[in-house]
């Protein structure tokens, strides 16, 4: 998917309040298409910062504007979807909020409250703040829509298809489960994983490799940001963990059984545990959100210098050969990397043949 000019041509005029990461973001898509974006932010720096990289201009305060995109921290943001209902009584007000049920009931009472559409662009980086925002940080990602008035919403879709993202109708109710199962918790897990690295002896932080990396990369997150998400979630995370602690203590109760007797029965249930986890996996959509396939990996030794990597992908594509996800994983104690492609099975050979050709060496 690509930027939409034509869908952004029909947003008129877009205040964006709250120029974080995702509010500029946002004002960088659009000012891109000829938007004309008006930026406000409490932060006088903020503010300046997300002018500066070009996400539109300080909103002069006397501008009729469309649509409303508000920003704000998850815990004050139905507090200023209200304010920005009383101050816009012809814009459409729409959010980028994480969690939707509390702000939905918020707005019951709210007068203009109609004219609200929930977001939620499923998108982020570890990094946070104006100065880490991009005009195509939503290409190709699902933008929730919480409304069912299609007519409504549709400034909202709109907004979502001129960034290049994929619009999802669903209830507010049914978008914070979903969350809590697929974003919450995953962070909760990566940071008690992570967490346990704390006070853990340095020989065997060394051992760390790939597998740990991946399992703990979304722990290097904002905790006051956390906070207030799972504040407002905090329902649904829990009935996740609670379900996810029956699963856990199975799996305890197990391997107690083997530790004191290894003889003892317990390794189904560990096997099933494993089983299970592959069998979720597998859901998970694969590339461009086909069903998932199955690639054959092919990994290369990387020297750690300037250019080994663009070398490897030109050698790649001489080959004719299509990457479908690639790794790169440093050796502990050497500089060299581990250069992981993984493509489709029927070239893998081929893959392979080329690489160690071209003066690569393949490993097994």
């Amino acid at each position: 998917m690509s930027l939409d000019p034509g869908a952004a041509a029909d947003l008129g005029t877009v205040r964006i309040v709250g120029t974080g990461l995702l509010g500029t973001s946002v004002g960088l898509g659009l000012s891109g298409m000829g938007v004309r974006v008006l930026l406000h932010d409490p932060s006088p720096t903020a503010l300046a910062l997300a002018r500066d990289v070009g996400a539109g201009e300080p909103d002069p305060g006397d501008v009729p504007v469309d649509l409303v995109v508000v920003g704000a921290p998850p815990d004050v943001t139905a507090a200023v979807v209200a304010a920005e209902l009383a101050a816009h009584p012809e814009a459409v007000v729409t959010d980028v909020a994480s969690v939707k049920g509390a702000i939905a009931v918020a707005m019951k009472d709210v007068l203009g409250a109609d004219r609200y559409v929930g977001g939620h662009p499923m998108a982020g980086r570890e990094r946070s703040g104006p100065t880490a925002a991009r005009a195509d940080l939503f290409l190709g990602r699902p933008w929730v829509v919480c409304g069912t008035d299609r007519q409504r919403c549709e400034p909202v879709r709109m907004l979502a298809l001129a960034l290049g993202a994929a619009p999802v109708f669903m209830p507010a109710s049914e978008h914070d489960e979903a969350v809590a199962l697929i974003s919450h918790v995953p962070q909760l897990a990566a940071s008690l994983v992570a967490g346990r690295l704390v006070k853990a002896a340095d020989p065997a932080v060394g051992l760390a490799g790939q597998g740990l990396r991946d399992v703990t990369r979304i722990a290097d997150s904002d905790p006051m940001l956390w906070a207030q998400i799972l504040s407002a979630n905090a329902a649904p995370v829990t009935g996740v963990l609670k379900d996810l602690r029956t699963d856990l203590d199975g799996l305890i109760t197990a391997l107690d059984a083997l530790a004191a007797d290894p003889g003892r029965g317990g390794r189904a249930a560990i096997a099933q545990v494993i089983h299970n986890g592959r069998e979720g996996r597998e859901r998970i959509p694969g590339k461009h959100g086909e069903p998932p396939t199955r690639y054959a990996v092919v990994t290369a030794l990387l020297p750690d210098q300037p250019g080994q990597l663009a070398r490897l992908f030109d050698d790649i594509g001489e080959a004719g050969i299509n990457v479908e996800e690639f790794s790169l994983e440093h050796a502990p104690g050497a500089r060299v990397g581990l250069g992981s492609v993984s493509v489709l099975p029927a070239v893998r050979d081929e893959l392979e043949r080329a690489l160690t050709e071209r003066g690569w060496h393949v490993v097994a």
